[in-house]
């Protein structure tokens, strides 16, 4: 497994995942809405986490930048 998703990316996936667990938390969202935003942060946290993104790996995308050949 190859990480393809950037430091900005992954930061951003945080923020987002965090705001829609709020959201449920505070029941703000409820029925089919709090169902996406369930899955929203079922599918960023882990990525942000890891680090990698299977919808990135699947089209071959990254936006981890070039490589500058550090350790």
């Amino acid at each position: 497994m190859t990480l393809n998703a950037g430091p900005w990316d992954r930061l951003i996936r945080l923020v987002l995942a965090a705001a829609a667990a709020m959201l449920l938390l505070t029941k703000a969202v409820r029925g089919t809405a709090g169902l996406v935003a369930g899955l929203l942060v079922l599918y960023l946290f882990p990525t942000a986490v890891a680090g990698f993104c299977p919808l990135y790996a699947l089209f071959r995308l990254s936006t981890r930048g070039k490589a500058s050949g550090k350790p």
